[in-house]
């Protein structure tokens, strides 16, 4: 991550409620790093356009033009927000060509000196131009259009291919190749689906059919999926962008520093409890790295954590920001829409799961600390929690008016459209959070960047839901996978984590969950799953892209901060993250999602962090002292033993011929793990603590050093 963006993630407001130790950090620069600073002074918008044109006299008037286009957007939105005029079809047209013009002004074709050269902007003209045809088009001749629905004309499949040719185009630029190359795959199975074998063959369609199918078709490109963001999504970005410049950011992870600062391993806790609470209201993993990574990764190395460990364990905090109410990212929307569960219904049953989640990564962070003898902070360098909520109290009114609306089942775009206007007001109020015009540019200017990476994949993704619609390959798959596996729920629960680590490499989040759910989620449901259940297990599969090597986003963006290697942080944020694959076995097996009396719900909640803890104990080989290699085992086995209650009772039956509830399974795995916690625990107290890797603080972390423990 360049210098530039740190700091421009990294606002400068409200820092006075940070000590001096931390405003060091906001500027996101490892001491052992030499860049030089940037001219912060210059807007986003004349830096987007420095990117991609260079410097002279053109880039000023590409700067006006993307901040014009940016408040065009941003204006629009909030106009069928506040009106909710136009149809459907038109406001995602009128969206589409906003998104596709700024990416065609800002991103570059290539990386290169050619990518931003005069010649290739003629072309991008030449790209904007044909998006202005192929958007107006639609919304001229809607009348016509609609009258000979069916039998489109040859200027209709034309421009269908043009806008396809578009979106792949703008799609290989923000969100990478991959996405574009699987959609030309599903686009040639639906047109030579009779060469396939087997029960994949189908009849085919040709590219006329296919073509204007995608482009004016319901279930298309300007299908649901393009919807959510048109309606939800972006209002969301905006309030994000809102909370990044009026110093939110800051406030939070003051918090954050708090509450946890003290305790070993205390900035790691920060950056898990900092990321929580601004995720849980930005809804995005890359930027909650960006916003909260530049304070929280110059400190956990500071008092021991190895640079790819801070790395990992921000990504790991970050990634969760999409999974904690009352934001959870454009997946949730889209379970909202898919399904037809109202969203609050959705945010109540992912509370327990996503808290259950961050407790995780919280129990592998206090652990790795404990093993290493890292102390916490001292008192100089914690913020003063008076002065912290003097200074920010006012950013907790919009987001407890957004959490009250959203419980009220009043929409979530009209209830994030009503917090952002409040949390533009409050904001204004104080001195402290006061955004100037060009403050309220950039939060334009950054809420377009943010969302043309997903407008562009949900777009996109709407070709994938099409030919799956046409053709039928859902069914297909689903029967597949049913038959494969014999109907075994957790075989294809395995094979549906594969296949999400496998899309990961190349699609975001959403497009991850887009694809999956219409590909395998049938045969989840067709193997017992609840409707809700099944969307939840496959988003939260979905998230790995963020933290699972190869490519892992969030840990990338991470590794920029903390100067460290990209692939080893990436690994250790799949370590701390690993909540991503076993609570969603619990989604399945259990009662977690509320899917059963709150008696059971109760159950299923304790008996699952129990179980986690027996897993982080089996993977880190530690608690508060080491863990035998053969408790690890006994624990691994546990741990699997709760989450997977029901397949147990199934094994025992086929090998023993005897029938053993479920909830024996479930009490033994948890009494197992309780057993071997409170050995350590009397252990620890007779003995003292067992320190495994001794790391000593760098720098000026001297007061640290001495408040550690001492190898037993």
């Amino acid at each position: 991550m360049s210098q530039s963006a740190v700091e421009e993630a990294a606002e400068r407001h409200g820092a006075q409620l940070l000590p001096e130790e931390l405003r060091r950090m906001n500027t996101g620069v490892d001491q052992d790093d030499d860049s030089e600073e940037t001219d912060s002074d210059t807007p986003l918008w004349h830096r987007l356009a420095e990117q991609r044109v260079g410097t002279g006299g053109f880039q000023k008037l590409l700067g006006w033009i993307i901040l014009a286009l940016a408040l065009g957007l941003g204006g629009f939105q909030i106009y069928i927000g506040v009106t909710y005029s136009l149809d459907a079809r038109q406001q995602r047209l009128i969206h589409l060509l906003f998104v596709l013009t700024l990416i065609f002004l800002t991103v570059p074709a290539f990386k290169n000196k050619f990518g931003r050269s005069v010649p290739m902007l003629l072309v991008d003209l030449g790209l904007i131009a044909a998006a202005v045809v192929v958007s107006v088009y639609p919304i001229v001749n809607a009348a016509e259009l609609a009258r000979r629905a069916g039998a489109y004309e040859t200027t209709d499949w034309v421009l269908g291919l043009v806008m396809t040719v578009l979106l792949l185009e703008a799609t290989r630029r923000t969100v990478g190749w991959f996405m574009s190359a699987l959609v030309l795959f599903f686009m040639f199975y639906a047109w030579a689906g009779p060469w396939f074998p087997g029960d994949f063959a189908h009849r085919g369609a040709t590219i006329e059919r296919l073509s204007s199918y995608v482009y004016l078709g319901n279930d298309g490109i300007l299908g649901l999926t393009l919807g959510v963001v048109v309606t939800f999504v972006f209002i969301f970005v905006l309030f994000g962008a809102v909370l990044q410049k009026t110093g939110g950011g800051n406030f939070f992870i003051g918090l954050a520093f708090c509450l946890t600062g003290r305790s070993p391993g205390g900035p790691a806790k920060g950056a898990v409890v900092g990321s929580a609470m601004m995720g849980s209201i930005s809804g995005t993993a890359l930027g909650n790295v960006a916003t909260t990574g530049p304070f929280t990764i110059p400190m956990m190395k500071k008092v021991g954590y190895k640079k790819a460990e801070a790395a990992g364990v921000e990504a790991a905090a970050s990634t969760g920001g999409q999974i904690l109410p009352p934001i959870m990212g454009a997946g949730a929307f889209l379970i909202a829409e898919r399904t037809g569960i109202p969203y609050a219904d959705i945010v109540l049953v992912s509370i327990i799961p996503a808290l259950m989640y961050f407790g995780t990564v919280y129990l592998f962070v206090d652990i790795k600390a404990r093993k290493r003898g890292m102390a916490g902070m001292t008192k100089e360098q914690l913020p003063v929690l008076k002065e912290v909520m003097k200074g920010g109290w006012h950013f907790l009114a919009p987001l407890v008016l957004l959490i009250v609306l959203l419980l009220q089942y009043v929409p979530p775009g009209r209830a994030g459209l009503y917090a952002t206007g409040a949390l533009f007001i409050v904001a204004m109020l104080r001195g402290i959070s006061r955004l100037s015009l060009k403050d309220m540019g950039e939060v334009f200017v950054i809420a377009a960047r943010n969302t043309l990476p997903v407008s562009a994949a949900c777009a996109i993704a709407g070709i994938i839901v099409g030919v799956v619609g046409l053709t039928g390959l859902g069914l297909v798959i689903s029967d597949v996978l049913v038959s494969a596996f014999a109907g075994s729920l957790l075989l294809t629960l395995i094979m549906v984590a594969l296949a999400s680590l496998l899309l990961g490499v190349g699609l975001p989040v959403t497009a991850s969950y887009v694809v999956l759910i219409i590909l395998a989620g049938p045969a989840l449901q067709e193997l017992g799953l609840a409707v809700i259940v099944t969307h939840l297990i496959v988003y939260w599969y979905s998230q790995d892209s963020n933290v699972t090597p190869p490519v892992a986003l969030a840990a990338f963006v991470a590794a920029g901060i903390a100067n460290s290697s990209p692939m080893k942080s990436a690994f250790h944020a799949w370590i701390f993250a690993k909540g991503l694959y076993f609570i969603p076995l619990m989604f399945a097996y259990s009662a977690l999602l509320m899917t059963g009396p709150p008696s059971e719900v109760v159950i299923a909640t304790i008996t699952g962090c129990i179980s986690l803890v027996a897993v982080a104990m089996a993977i880190e080989g530690y608690l508060v002292r080491k863990v035998p290699g053969w408790q690890r085992i006994v624990l691994a086995i546990s741990g699997f033993m709760v989450m997977t209650a029901p397949e147990w009772t199934g094994w025992t039956e086929s090998l023993f011929g005897a029938h053993v509830g479920s909830p024996v399974f479930v009490w033994a795995g948890t009494a197992v793990t309780c057993m071997f916690v409170a050995l350590q625990l009397i252990q620890h107290k007779r003995f003292g603590p067992q320190i495994i890797e001794p790391v000593a603080p760098k720098n000026n972390a001297s007061a640290s050093a001495e408040a550690a423990p001492q190898p037993a």
